[in-house]
Order: C-alpha cells, then sequence, then structure tokens
C-alpha cells in the first residue's frame, strides 16, 4: 500500500468514485447508514471544528461518548486533524477518569450529550461538548507522520493503576495491513461490531482494518447475548468477532439457520478458549472460529489462524510485518519446536510506550523487543499455543482485570487488615476475581462493606465473585504473599 499513514489511505480511498457509495458504517437498528464518501465528509467537518477549538496535532484528547456512529466519527475525525484520541470507558467513576487523565496528560475531553454532564467541574480539564464546537470549514491534515502517536488504550496489566499505551500510526496501519490479508476482508464484507469501542480488538481489528478494506461495519450496542439472534436475522453478517464469555452465551439463544447462513467465520480472542467450548461454537455456528492472539502493547493481533487452516487448541501462525519467538529465561532466543518459552513481539506493530509508569504523562519509551509475560510453544508449521501466564493479571470475560487495583480497594477498609485478589476459573467468564481478606477481629468481617468499597473506586467488573475470610495469608521464602498457594486452594475447591 503506497500510503504511510491510516488517516492518508482513508483521505485517498473514501470520497474517491469506487469508494464514495459504498456503505461504510451502519448503526444496530439498520436505519442510518453512513457511505465512505459521507464518512469522509462527516470525518473532516469533525476535524475542523476541533482544530478551530485550539485541538493540536498531536495533542491527546480524551473521547467520552456513547456507543454510536457520531462517537465513530468523533473518534476518526481526532485522528484526521492530526490528533491522538483517548476512548474513555462508560460508567467510569470520577476517580477513574481523573486518574486516566492525569496518567496519560490528557487536559482536553470532548463529549456528547449524554456524558458530558458527569465531566463538567473536574479539575484542570477543558471540556468539548460536540453539538456546541464552533462552526469551521472541513480540515484532514495532510502532515500526519508515521512515527506520531494515532491511539492512546488503558491497560491496567498486572501491576495496578492503570497504564496509557500509545500506538503509532506506523503501528495501527500495519496492524490493519496484517489482518485484511489474513482474514480476506474486502469490500462487501458486512462487519456486526459488538465488543467495546475502547479495547484495542474493538477499534483496531473492528473499524480501523474494515474501513481500510473498504467493507461494511454495523455498530450494534454492546454484546448482550439474547438481543444478538434479532441482530444477527436484521443484519446477516459475514464476520462476527468476540471473547469466548460472548459465544458461550450465544449457545444459549435460539438462532434461524438464515441469520447464521452468511457467516464466512467468526474470529475470537483476548482470553483462553478450551477445545471442547471452541468445537461447540464451530458447531453451533455453522462456520470456522478463528482464534487470534496480541496485545495493546503490540497494536492488536500478532498471530491468528488462517481460516482455512485453524487449528483448534492454537491461537496461530505470525502475521506479516510482524516477527513472534519464543525466548528461554536466560534471554537466549528457542529455535526448536515444542519447546516452552515466553512469547516475544518485535517490529512495526510495537507501541510508542507507556503512558503513567515513569510520571504522569511522561512517555516511558518501548522496548525494542515486547515481552508478553505469556508462555506458549510453536510447532513445526508455526502454530503458536498458549501454555501459561507469567503475569497475573485475572481475565474475565476478555477484561485484563489487576488484582493490585481490587486489593487497594479493598484495604481501604478500615476493618481489613491484610487481602490478596487471584483468579478463579469460571465456566462462562473464564476467570473471577476473588479476595482472601484477613479481618481485623472475626467479628468484623463484612463482605457487604468491602464490596461497597470496591464499588466505590472501581467499575462493576472488578467487584469480587466471593470474599473468603482467612486468618493469615501464606507467604513464600521471602515474606511475600503467596498467591500461588491461594490459586491452588481456589482451584482444589
Amino acid at each position: 500500500m503506497p500510503y504511510a499513514t491510516l488517516p492518508e489511505a482513508f483521505l485517498a480511498q473514501w470520497a474517491t468514485p469506487q469508494w464514495a457509495d459504498r456503505p461504510a458504517l451502519t448503526d444496530a437498528r439498520g436505519a442510518v447508514t453512513l457511505s465512505y464518501g459521507l464518512l469522509a465528509d462527516e470525518a473532516a467537518a469533525m476535524a475542523g471544528r476541533l482544530r478551530q477549538a485550539g485541538v493540536a496535532p498531536r495533542q491527546r484528547v480524551a473521547i467520552a461518548m456513547e456507543r454510536s456512529l457520531s462517537g465513530v466519527v468523533a473518534l476518526l475525525g481526532t485522528m484526521a486533524a492530526g490528533a491522538c484520541p483517548c476512548p474513555l470507558e462508560p460508567r467510569l467513576t470520577r476517580e477513574e477518569i481523573l486518574g486516566r487523565l492525569a496518567t496519560a496528560g490528557i487536559a482536553t475531553v470532548l463529549a456528547d450529550r449524554a456524558e458530558a454532564d458527569a465531566l463538567r467541574g473536574l479539575p484542570g480539564v477543558r471540556l468539548l461538548e460536540t453539538h456546541a464546537l464552533p462552526a469551521a470549514a472541513p480540515y484532514w491534515n495532510r502532515d500526519i507522520a508515521p512515527e506520531d502517536p494515532a491511539l492512546l488504550l488503558f491497560t491496567s496489566g498486572s501491576t495496578g493503576r492503570p497504564k496509557g499505551v500509545l500506538q503509532s500510526h506506523r503501528g495501527v496501519l500495519n496492524n490493519a495491513l496484517g489482518v485484511i490479508p489474513a482474514t480476506g476482508l474486502a469490500p462487501g464484507e458486512k462487519l456486526l461490531h459488538v465488543m467495546p469501542l475502547y479495547h484495542t480488538n474493538g477499534v483496531n481489528n473492528q473499524i480501523f482494518s474494515p474501513l481500510l478494506a473498504g467493507a461494511q461495519v454495523v455498530l450494534a450496542g454492546r454484546f448482550r447475548a439474547q438481543e444478538m439472534p434479532a441482530l444477527m436475522d436484521l443484519h446477516r453478517p459475514s464476520l462476527i468477532t468476540g471473547v469466548p464469555t460472548m459465544y458461550s452465551r450465544m449457545l444459549d439463544q435460539a438462532f434461524s439457520p438464515a441469520s447464521l447462513a452468511a457467516l464466512r467465520f467468526a474470529r475470537c480472542g483476548s482470553a483462553p478458549i478450551t477445545r471442547e467450548l471452541h468445537e461447540r461454537i464451530e458447531a453451533f455456528l455453522g462456520c470456522p472460529l478463528i482464534v487470534s492472539y496480541g496485545l495493546s502493547e503490540a497494536t492488536c493481533t500478532s498471530t491468528m489462524n488462517p481460516p482455512d487452516r485453524r487449528r483448534v487448541g492454537s491461537i496461530g501462525r505470525a502475521l506479516p510485518r510482524q516477527r513472534v519467538f519464543l525466548r528461554h529465561p536466560d534471554g537466549s532466543e528457542i529455535a526448536e519446536p515444542g519447546v516452552d518459552g515466553e512469547i516475544c513481539i518485535e517490529g512495526d506493530s510495537l507501541m510508542l510506550g507507556y503512558l503513567g509508569t515513569v510520571g504522569d504523562g511522561v512517555l516511558e519509551p518501548a522496548p525494542a523487543t515486547l515481552r508478553t509475560g505469556d508462555l506458549g510453544r510453536v510447532d513445526e508449521e508455526g502454530y503458536f499455543y498458549i501454555t501459561g501466564r507469567l503475569k497475573d493479571v485475572i481475565i474475565r470475560g476478555g477484561e485484563n482485570l489487576s488484582p493490585t487495583l481490587i486489593e487497594q480497594a479493598i484495604s481501604a477498609c478500615q476493618d481489613v487488615r491484610g487481602c490478596c485478589v487471584v483468579g478463579r476459573a469460571h465456566p462462562d467468564l473464564g476467570e473471577v476475581p476473588v479476595a482472601f481478606v484477613v479481618p481485623a477481629a472475626p467479628a468484623r468481617a463484612d463482605k457487604s462493606a468491602i464490596q461497597a468499597a470496591v464499588a466505590g473506586r472501581l467499575s462493576r467488573i472488578y467487584q469480587p465473585e466471593d470474599i473468603i475470610f482467612v486468618d493469615a495469608l501464606p507467604e513464600n521464602s521471602v515474606g511475600k504473599i503467596d498467591r500461588k498457594a491461594l490459586a491452588g486452594r481456589l482451584a482444589q475447591g
């Protein structure tokens, strides 16, 4: 592709006669469809208004908007202006919002009417409301460089405080150029979008990639299993993407054969999936389930099963334009198949770096090699398999939860002496957090108080599935809490 960035490619392609009338974005009801030509006009109009409001190139701008076509236009328009959008999760507490803005060094938030009220009065924050932006001529920045920041997303990882992952224009384009040929994305494809718009998969793989390929994106609401039969029947998509939990819940719903007939394949990632569930989903949908693997730190997808040669249990083969390999604990690369090692990634898809690890708003540049913290092995034909995790992160329904964040919330309770949060296997969600708590006194073991403390500081998904009161927490030989011992106790029931 002769383009250096996604905005350059979008500008060159969308308004051409071959593209202008193709459907680009459709709402959940099928009542509104933006053609590529209209999408180009809407994004340019948003870029012009943001520029008139003082948004500068490379400036980080948080986006707090309802899940809507307007929200996608705002994301694309911010990029077209040369700025770096940061979509925020819905229903964050004020403390969480302020924490993210401080971590990323963001002082400007773009919000719609539905979200603006919750953001008014935040100290040090300039609020731009979409309906009140100044009038301006359409604009599209033509001086965006590949190394400029393109997208900022938050990931909690396993270290506690959420970190900002700053992705470059080179990275988001590289990801799309790997995903498109690997999946066969092309004009005429229709992708049903039900994943979060603040997640790297929901943006990079389900907005940027199809819009670069000329496909149609149907932006439905956030996934609800009971709504999927009607959505599938109305839109007849050729592609859907989700996490194992999503597909597991769809198995309990009744779909007409016609609603599934157009599916070419379904994509799955973001969390482990069992062989049994994989096979049940394929039988149910009547098409291949394609498992992939990636991290926000490597823009999105680094390995993927070929749709026509998928292997159950594998996360697939390395995408072109990236190098994925395994290494021993001593740092040496593993050359032979069938040997476990840490999965590492190199290439143009790597992030620019983290925000919030060495100081608020300060970029910690990414290393040349990304150590994922995941253990895996590769077979003779280059298919990778996950065999374990070095990280303590809990993956609940595809969402990464930091045990440390939950522990901090629980420890704020005056009746808690100590706590440790670990993951427990769950048949639907994959993993759920469980808290082991040492109360200050047996009589002061109050589950409801702990649940209220977590709810007051964190989003609902962080709420422990269970709270187990113990007299003491196990320690290892150096005096640290032994998480593995607690996880073992859960595994044994």
